[in-house]
């Protein structure tokens, strides 16, 4: 415990969730800052380093997809209004 926070190690749970799932090899180039600070995290939360890439990638197309039902409310808002558009276009 540290002050009024409580540390939840998740390590254990990414490794349970991890053995279920179908995991890949994967090859890619970093610059050396991010690879030492994603280690050190890593080591910090008591995690894998590929529990910490998984949650980051999954977190990163979490926050960077855009979800179909958003998609289709601007698609119906914008035929809504389609006269609307044009004229603020001219």
């Amino acid at each position: 415990m540290q002050g009024d926070l409580t540390y939840l190690d998740m390590s254990s749970f990414y490794g349970f969730i991890l053995n279920f799932m179908s995991a890949i090899k994967i090859s890619s180039k970093v610059e050396e800052s991010a690879w030492k600070n994603l280690r050190e995290l890593a080591k910090e939360s008591n995690q894998s380093i590929s529990g910490v890439l998984t949650e980051a990638i999954e977190d990163y197309l979490r926050r960077h997809r855009v979800r179909p039902e958003v998609m289709k409310h601007l698609e119906d808002s914008m035929n809504a209004h389609e006269s609307l558009g044009q004229k603020l276009a001219q």
